[in-house]
């Protein structure tokens, strides 16, 4: 594992060989003096790239008069700068054939592009120009304030949406940022204006606030050129300071057990029930995610084999873990007809007690971690999974575990372990319902 201090230098964390000693993938990390920081890994064969900007500044960060700014301002920073409009920066894209795109999570915001190698330049020109010098004038404000209104109504219609929005309200609360929507609500989003959007862009968006990271087919020295002059612009570049680290939780943010029903005329009725987990840094997250596998990670699972295979009872259902810096949660979410809700939830609640009193089969244990291992791998051969592990090992983790690390630490998890973290499903729960009356 590599830990992510030192500012102003350029390290290689790690170089891995094929058997005939040919390098096969190489990361390289550089620290600006202005605390930005520049992560890549070279794959050998790769003919793309894919690169990310990430911004450690999410929804958790808004006081509940900016409830989703970060997600308006994700949406603003496409639509112009002093040098391109909003056209310029479409068309340049597309002149690449570039997939590019962005996203707010609670922790952070990611501007990600995937091009051919030789159009890395041109990506890394225009997200530079968008992070630093976006003009954010108010005709924009107003025209992109419909769009998300628009995009908070469509989630107003999937139950899928609703039902994990009114789980995390449940349980970190509506006064919590943890407990509250991304995208924020119709009444925050058309009292949001420009001025207070402005100053969040301003404060949050400092090069020791972020990170670029960039996988495929490159060369560190030349993209970290290429940052510098297309992040350089306006003087962003300028002041010094040691990178921001990852967020830690001072203390752990408190999860509240309770029962939360919306009625909706869906079709169906969609339930998430859940208990408090681990924060991020948990080392029992590798034990969990072992676990969260095993009883409904797939066609095969516990959950999966019982709910729908055996009883026929819903059409979906799967668990699921949540991991935040200071806070966490496990879960199980369904889709089934209103008719059949209460014997879900009694199989539900029967195969979690089972398994938080008796754990889990060696053979189930042996599967679980077979899945997980399967899907790090396969997720390797994709310069845009690469980026995001980069990404995100460099922002929230502050290490990166290598390929073999985490698949060792997977590959140690025992019986006993998985018994121990299962005492998550005893807790008390957590559970939102959504559907017809």
């Amino acid at each position: 594992m590599h830990h992510m201090q030192t500012s102003g230098t350029t390290r290689t964390l790690s170089t891995v060989r094929d058997s005939g000693g040919a390098v096969t993938s190489r990361v390289r990390r550089t620290v600006l003096p202005s605390g930005l920081r520049v992560v890549t890994e070279q794959m050998a064969g790769a003919r793309s790239a894919t690169i990310g900007v990430w911004v450690d500044v999410g929804s958790r960060d808004e006081t509940s008069r900016l409830h989703g700014c970060s997600h308006f301002l994700e949406h603003l920073l496409f639509k112009g700068t002093h040098e391109r409009s909003a056209l310029d920066i479409s068309v340049a894209l597309d002149a690449v054939g570039g997939e590019f795109n962005a996203f707010t999570a609670k922790e952070y915001t990611c501007f990600h592009a995937r091009v051919l190698d030789e159009d890395l330049p041109l990506a890394v020109d225009v997200l530079g120009d968008m992070i630093t010098s976006s003009t954010i004038t108010p005709d924009d404000v107003e025209a992109e304030r419909e769009v998300i209104l628009d995009e908070i109504a469509m989630h107003d219609d999937d139950p899928d949406d609703v039902v994990h929005n009114l789980f995390a309200e449940q349980a970190w609360g509506v006064t919590s940022p943890l407990g509250r929507s991304i995208a924020g609500t119709q009444e925050s989003i058309e009292s949001l204006d420009r001025g207070r959007i402005w100053r969040f862009y301003q404060r949050h968006y400092r090069p020791e606030h972020m990170v670029v990271s960039v996988a495929g087919n490159l060369d560190h020295a030349a993209v970290v050129r290429h940052v510098r002059r297309a992040f350089g612009r306006r003087d962003w570049l300028a002041g010094e300071a040691a990178p921001v680290g990852p967020r830690r939780g001072a203390k752990r943010v408190k999860v509240h057990p309770g029962q939360v029903e919306k009625d909706l005329p869906f079709e169906q009725v969609n339930v998430v029930l859940g208990m408090e987990a681990f924060g991020r840094d948990d080392d029992r997250r590798f034990a969990l995610g072992v676990l969260n596998t095993a009883l409904g990670g797939g066609t095969s699972s516990r959950l999966f084999q019982e709910i729908r295979e055996r009883r026929g009872l819903a059409y979906s259902v799967y668990s699921f873990t949540s991991h935040y810096a200071d806070s966490g949660v496990v879960g199980v979410a369904v889709g089934c007809l209103p008719a059949k809700l209460d014997e879900v939830l009694e199989t539900v609640r029967l195969e979690l007690a089972r398994v938080a009193a008796d754990g889990i089969t060696e053979e189930e244990l042996v599967r679980g971690k077979g899945q997980l291992r399967g899907g790090l791998v396969l997720g390797l051969e994709d310069s845009a999974s690469r980026m995001i592990r980069l990404g995100k090992a460099e922002l929230v983790h502050d290490e990166l575990l290598e390929i073999d690390d985490v698949m060792s630490r997977i590959d140690a998890v025992t019986l006993d372990e998985v018994r121990a973290v299962a005492e998550v499903f005893s807790r008390p729960e957590i559970l939102a319902v959504v559907g017809p009356a």
